[in-house]
């Protein structure tokens, strides 16, 4: 009874076993079973974070000298930089080794894809488990007040896409989703980490930037193509709770129109963002004008004092205006 127990915990539920021409098949679809192998996972995860958290994240921290803001910022970033980084290195292995990407067209076909392989179906365990573990870390990591509502934000979108796709038999394109995704959002925490590193680093965002649009641009066309156009065309209409099929006008509409806002609002946040980054850049750009074209009538008036050496005239102090550095996300 024990190891029954542990295996419900440890080991994904619901496996069906057919014959084949490769021989015997195994398997899973979900049911409510699964909650107790989140669970397991959950707690799975909360200690690997911690484990990342002490032994490399602190380390680097006491060299680094940060404040308190930019502590906070550097720990999100370093935990879901590694997060990221294994995640989309595994979407991208079960990708290839399922074949969806050399056939875009399985993504849609024969759908509902209610019988996953092993590696598909623990991906997303692992997945749910993972950002359910996110919410108590903001208590566990003393997360500051104002900014525990952007991190929730990102938090819940996570889990509501990544379950809807799981629960909708929607695994196929979410996993080419997901790993659209988590490498777009790699960039930009590596971009950060570097940036807290040294503030000269710019450029990473740049990188970063082209390739969140295209991640957006990338993520409407296949939710247009997969659900709006290939399940519209697919025999199998109709709502069936027994065979998982959920391919209904209603669903399919608001299944594109949650992406589809989603989608939006992140464009909409990242163009303010640039904008202001923008401003910031003109405005410095301004202080650094003004300074040049003030700073030779200043070195006149000090010639005809006698402010000079050598027939080279003297800034006073030989310092130069400090001009304002520009933000980081």
């Amino acid at each position: 009874a024990t190891a029954k127990t542990a295996i419900l915990f440890i080991q994904p539920q619901y496996n069906i076993t057919t014959l084949s021409l490769e021989g015997e098949v195994t398997t899973y679809h979900y049911g409510w079973k699964d909650c107790a192998t989140i669970l397991f996972y959950f707690f799975i995860a909360i200690i690997l974070h911690a484990v990342v958290q002490e032994y490399l994240l602190d380390k680097v921290n006491r060299r680094l000298h940060l404040s308190k803001s930019k502590n906070t910022k550097f720990n999100e970033s370093g935990q879901l930089c590694v997060f990221h980084l294994v995640s989309s290195v595994w979407s991208f292995y079960i990708l290839i080794t399922e074949g969806y990407l050399l056939h875009p067209s399985s993504l849609w076909e024969n759908y509902p894809h209610s019988h996953l392989r092993f590696q598909v179906k623990f991906f997303y365990l692992t997945q749910l488990a993972y950002w359910l573990h996110a919410l108590p870390e903001l208590y566990f990591q003393k997360v500051r007040k104002e900014e525990i509502p952007r991190q929730l934000q990102y938090i819940c979108l996570y889990l509501l896409h990544t379950s809807a796709a799981y629960l909708l038999n929607l695994n196929r394109v979410g996993l080419v989703l997901l790993f659209l995704q988590y490498v777009s959002e790699l960039g930009f925490h590596i971009a950060r980490l570097l940036y807290f590193t040294d503030e000269n680093h710019q450029k990473m965002f740049d990188l970063w930037a082209a390739s969140f649009v295209f991640t957006r641009m990338a993520t409407l066309t296949l939710m247009f193509l997969a659900v709006g156009f290939g399940l519209a065309r697919s025999e199998n209409q109709g709502l069936d709770l027994e065979m998982g099929n959920f391919n209904t006008v209603l669903i399919r509409m608001a299944v594109l129109l949650v992406v589809c806002l989603t989608q939006s609002w992140l464009l909409w946040k990242f163009i303010r963002f640039q904008l202001r980054r923008w401003r910031e850049f003109r405005h410095e750009q301004a202080v650094r004008k003004k300074a040049t074209t003030k700073q030779p009538l200043r070195q006149l008036k000090r010639d005809s004092l006698g402010h000079h050496e050598n027939g080279v005239l003297k800034a006073e102090n030989g310092l130069s205006p400090r001009t304002k550095k520009l933000k980081s996300p």
